[in-house]
């Protein structure tokens, strides 16, 4: 994780957040350690009380376990719950968004751009 904080949002959702985009790419995966609050704090200079409430909203959201005097671990399972949020806010809050973005600018399907037509010049097939 890399920190890159702005202030379009408290610091601990932005942590949250990092968490779930490091479950999301597999960068941290099931069964996996989170790092100590103690660690995450020294490394990205941050209060305790801020890790301790990102890591605290990822326990109520499920997707992270506490073993007392252990640590906490991504929970079995959360990759595809978080997949699933994810897709269901993209759907129904950013994607309607950028569709209403595409209507005023008088796009067509057409003018927009081909996800293969982009995997496959970055692939140097010319």
């Amino acid at each position: 994780m890399q920190a890159n904080w702005n202030d379009s949002q408290p610091i601990y959702r932005q942590l949250r957040d990092k968490v779930i985009a490091s479950i999301l790419d597999n960068e941290l995966k099931e069964g996996d350690a989170l790092p100590s609050v103690r660690q995450v704090s020294a490394d990205f200079q941050l209060n305790p009380i801020t890790v301790s409430k990102a890591y605290q909203e990822l326990v109520d959201d499920s997707v992270v376990e506490k073993k007392r005097g252990v640590g906490m671990f991504i929970q079995q399972g959360a990759r595809e719950k978080l997949l699933n949020q994810e897709r269901q806010q993209f759907l129904t809050q950013e994607w309607p968004l950028i569709v209403e973005r595409i209507s005023r600018l008088g796009l067509k399907l057409s003018d927009l751009p081909d996800a293969d037509t982009k995997s496959n010049s970055e692939g140097g097939n010319s």
